[in-house]
């Protein structure tokens, strides 16, 4: 079964999360990556816990799960031979995604104006804190950043948690993931672009705007109503958030008084549907206090289950906050094949969450395991390139190449 982009190449120059994730999800997409890792060491990623353990190998599950489906070749970029090895593997590429430190690319030589030169039709796809392109660069951008500082920034932090508590951040990664996923539907346009144009282009993809252009609500509601969001608390909306059942937490959101009027008469509470204190969101919300506990009183002889089952028959949207375990255990997850399987040699089956959407001409993506260090570095300069296999002996000696 073909895939969407078999017969693309990926060159990665990657670390840690967002570069890898986005190239994760072209590889999924059938596009063959090849990830460029420092002899030696490779990605830092490869000894971050938690560890897959079996019979002495070792791997690290980070590492594991953002690079399926990659080749590796260990390659010093810096050594002149290496930096001739990594132009020649640009010549015969289409793509190039990189997130190393502002500033790294130019003094290596290998930015995209220098490789431009070489490949007319490359798309370099480079992810940073806070954006690299020459006419849009703003105090902040040679800065490094972390996800956490991109979330902060973005305004996405003041608005995550409780009112009484400090501000909190989402998920682990969230910012490097969802920039990985723009950076991955920047190249998406690029290569749609580069089939009638015939030229490549640089794509500029910062943590800080991909942030920004995620947290919308907040720029929306300060631009109509002037209004700041506060942690914890909604000006126009209620209920929205988990409510506590007999065996644990269903999440419930009420956007508009349709909706309120169906939870109402599901709980038995019609009087509520037209109280001054609850007939419209604005009111709901200042007055929270009273209706949570006439919410959870309800809940509180349910099971996450019942209430959820109850309250989607009756019309309002609702389900469970899931535990991991719950996730591996879901029906639904399994019907849509959600966890893709992957076989390491070294450590056995793993299951990874599997990239989306669903296409049905190519549901299922491949499943090759993480790649280990310098595993194609031979294979690439020989069958690719056109070494000898005498010739990478001698860079592997001279320690320019690994070849795993």
């Amino acid at each position: 079964m073909q895939q969407p982009l078999s017969g693309i190449r990926v060159i990665a120059m990657e670390h840690y999360m967002s570069a890898p994730y986005c190239t994760m999800l072209l590889g999924d997409a059938g596009a063959e990556v090849i990830n460029i890792e420092r002899p030696g060491k490779g990605d830092p990623r490869r000894s971050i816990p938690p560890f897959a353990e079996k019979g002495g190998v070792k791997k690290a599950g980070g590492f594991m799960g953002y690079n399926r489906n990659k080749k590796s070749m260990a390659l010093n970029v810096r050594d002149p031979k290496g930096h001739e090895i990594y132009k020649k593997l640009v010549a015969k590429s289409d793509v190039v995604v990189e997130n190393l430190r502002p500033g790294s690319v130019k003094k290596l030589g290998l930015e995209y104006d220098d490789l431009k030169v070489i490949n007319s039709r490359l798309i370099y796809a480079a992810i940073s804190g806070f954006g690299r392109l020459p006419d849009f660069q703003g105090p902040y951008c040679n800065r490094p950043a972390f996800d956490i500082v991109a979330e902060a920034m973005s305004g996405i932090m003041h608005i995550v948690g409780f009112e009484d508590k400090p501000p909190s951040w989402t998920i682990y990664g969230l910012a490097d993931i969802y920039s990985g996923l723009v950076t991955a539907y920047g190249i998406m346009l690029a290569l749609f672009m580069r089939e009638s144009t015939g030229v490549g282009q640089y794509i500029d993809s910062a943590m800080f705007d991909n942030m920004v252009s995620l947290n919308e609500r907040m720029i929306t509601l300060f631009s109509i109503a002037g209004q700041s969001p506060h942690r914890g608390r909604l000006k126009n909306l209620y209920p929205r958030g988990a409510f506590k059942t007999k065996d644990g937490y269903i999440a419930l959101n009420v956007p508009d008084d349709v909706i309120w009027s169906r939870l109402c008469k599901a709980m038995g509470r019609e009087d509520l549907i037209d109280d001054p204190r609850s007939s419209n969101g604005t009111a709901r919300a200042e007055n929270s206090q009273i209706l949570q506990p006439i919410i959870e009183g309800w809940l509180a002889g349910m099971t996450r289950e019942e209430a959820v089952s109850s309250l989607n028959e009756d019309g309002v949207p609702t389900g469970p906050v899931n535990t991991a375990e719950d996730i591996f255990a879901d029906p639904q997850v399994k019907a849509r094949q959600m966890l893709l399987t992957i076989s390491d040699p070294g450590v056995g089956d793993y299951q990874f969450a599997r990239t989306q959407p669903l296409l049905s001409s190519s549901p299922v993506p491949p499943t090759a395991p993480a790649p280990n260090l310098g595993q194609h570095t031979r294979s690439i300069l020989v069958s690719l390139l056109g070494y000898s296999e005498q010739e990478v002996d001698e860079l592997a000696d001279k320690g320019v190449i690994e070849t795993g």
